[in-house]
């Protein structure tokens, strides 16, 4: 059976709410870690922090270097939930299909019109990420064993968790489509969804399915709506 493990807690850079409106903090996506035994596969979920935070933190929790990691899942492709990618080069990297063709098109054009402006920094910036999703493998439907993607499009196009089936219990790693446990207790999505019908109904296939949550921005939590263990 797979193993779960939270390695790095993260945060909204402004958390709506608590009444912030401005960003407070610097942002990122909580990270996790995910063991299959079977396949020797150690999947690391949305590393948001910088690649030597992630390192240190990897070493603190699991007793690992970046090197121990063999993928690593992005839920979907923002910026702080992929900050510490580069520091896992030998590690396969995986993103759902969906969410990749949906960054891939704007980017091209902002590309495009960026270099057309003459504005090379921001050129060069561009072409950092296009280097980087270019990277990412489009994930299978299941990463290991008894771990399957679960879309949950609305923040993004093609976000997209992950369904852990455990022995116990079930744990869906929600990336950005449940945030925080503010987010769950209040059954609210997040403000800043591109598409907001979508982003609510990916909430409510997340806490339907999941004894046990992953939120985005927080720590893993037991579903309010279920009975407790």
């Amino acid at each position: 059976m797979p193993t779960l493990r939270v390695i790095s807690i993260g945060c909204l850079d402004a958390h709506p709410l608590r009444g912030e409106r401005e960003p407070v903090r610097t942002g990122h996506a909580t990270t996790s870690l995910i063991v299959d035994p079977s396949t020797n596969r150690r999947v690391l979920v949305d590393p948001g922090l910088p690649g030597p935070v992630i390192a240190a933190r990897l070493s603190e929790r699991m007793g690992m270097t970046p090197n121990d990691i063999t993928h690593v899942f992005l839920t979907s492709f923002r910026p702080d939930v992929r900050r510490g990618l580069d520091a896992f080069t030998h590690a396969t990297w995986w993103i759902g299909d969906s969410e990749r063709e949906s960054v891939g098109v704007p980017m091209a054009h902002s590309l495009r019109r960026a270099h057309d402006a003459g504005d090379h920094d921001v050129v060069e910036a561009i072409q950092r990420d296009v280097a980087m999703l270019q990277r990412c493998e489009a994930a299978p439907d299941e990463i290991a064993r008894d771990v399957t993607l679960f879309p949950l499009p609305g923040v993004t196009p093609g976000l997209c968790g992950l369904l852990v089936a455990e022995a116990r219990y079930t744990t869906v790693v929600t990336g950005d489509a449940i945030p925080t446990l503010e987010h769950l207790e209040a059954g609210k999505a997040p403000q800043n969804a591109l598409d907001v019908e979508r982003a609510r109904s990916s909430f409510v296939d997340a806490v339907e399915v999941a004894d046990l949550l992953v939120l985005g921005r927080d720590n893993v939590v037991v579903n309010p709506t279920k009975r407790p263990f």
